[in-house]
């Protein structure tokens, strides 16, 4: 997968895009990260790339002409067609199932906005897919667009290392009793030792049964679900 970002920092994301799970879809060849500033595209010499709303108020507005001029360029540098997608405290809240969607298309190009806004009319017409990773606001659009890229790139095929991990999460798709498919948060994990602090793991997990331990961990998930997050059991499967 080619994950291109949008962004007025690009340094932000170097750190980030070399360590851990994004770093090894890196260097295993599962995707490829190209990072683009904006800045770069703007059409003055100061390279500015925001100016005052109309009608006043405060803060900042990134203009059209730098951001759209930059998509642009940015697609035209490979044939593959790109997703776009805007990071965005207006945009849908983001959930597994859009992951799971962007996971699955070849190429993503993500904007990280940033000051207090986008000009709407550049977003008409680059026509993004609009994400929010909570109803929250940050200084920009980079540390969304880094959990969006580290949610999508351990769904990729191979990345893991082993192809149950990723289902394995919270908020993957479950499937438990007649209800269909839920999305279950995940249930409590124990390793070595089996006694410590005189807490002890429970004695299903290390009888052998594997039937048990997976009916346990279903009942586990499902409860710690309902006690937590009750809202995603009430959702329609």
């Amino acid at each position: 997968m080619r994950i291109d970002i949008a962004t007025l920092f690009p340094e932000m994301f170097e750190p980030v895009l070399q360590t851990s799970i994004p770093g090894r879809a890196a260097a295993g060849g599962f995707a490829t990260y190209h990072l683009h500033d904006i800045r770069e595209f703007a059409d003055n010499r100061h390279r500015k790339v925001d100016d005052r709303p109309f009608g006043g108020g405060p803060g900042m507005v990134m203009m059209c002409q730098p951001l759209h001029d930059c998509v642009q360029a940015i697609e035209a540098a490979d044939p593959t067609p790109a997703t776009r997608v805007l990071m965005t405290p207006q945009g849908e809240r983001m959930e597994q199932r859009h992951v799971e969607m962007l996971a699955g298309r070849e190429r993503l190009l993500i904007i990280a906005g940033h000051y207090e806004g986008v000009d709407e009319r550049v977003i008409e017409a680059l026509d993004p897919i609009e994400l929010s990773i909570g109803d929250y606001v940050l200084s920009g659009g980079e540390l969304p667009a880094m959990v969006l890229t580290d949610a999508v790139v351990r769904l990729l095929p191979g990345v893991l290392g082993h192809d149950d991990s990723a289902r394995e999460d919270s908020f993957a798709e479950r499937e438990f009793d007649d209800q269909g498919r839920r999305r279950l948060l995940e249930g409590p994990h124990y390793t070595r030792p089996r006694v410590w602090n005189d807490r002890a793991v429970p004695d299903v997990l290390l009888s052998g049964d594997h039937q048990a331990v997976e009916a346990w961990r279903r009942q586990q998930m499902v409860e710690r679900t309902r006690q937590r997050r009750p809202d995603l059991l009430n959702r329609d499967p």
